[in-house]
């Protein structure tokens, strides 16, 4: 019968400091944890799509290389075997600047855009 001769603002003051520490609990759980199950997926996406392109386009490069060793359009010579090095590194750096330009997602969720 302790709650008989505390004063009532006390007892609601008590009540209301509970609801707003569980209130607050549920805000901060609801403001962080979706957010980062997106962030995970939306992480784990573009790596698994950054290691797929990664090695289809080592691949490709590679492939140059050897098509431009094996019909050699007149390099074959010592002094010029590096010019099929050169226009595959070039190509790379082609490839690279289009990858850098075309990215243009800056949001993770569709909510956060202006």
């Amino acid at each position: 019968m302790a709650d008989e001769t505390t004063p009532a603002s006390a007892r609601r003051d008590a009540a209301s400091l509970g609801e707003v520490i569980e209130t607050v609990k549920g805000y901060a759980r609801s403001e962080t944890i979706g957010p980062l199950k997106g962030a995970g997926r939306w992480i784990g996406m573009g790596a698994a799509g950054a290691v797929c392109l990664g090695i289809g386009l080592s691949l490709i490069l590679l492939g140059l290389l050897r098509l431009l060793q094996t019909e050699s359009f007149g390099f074959t010579d010592d002094h010029n075997t590096w010019v099929n090095y050169f226009v595959v590194m070039v190509v790379c750096g082609i490839l690279i600047a289009l990858t850098v330009w075309r990215i243009n997602k800056k949001y993770l969720n569709k909510e956060d855009q202006p």
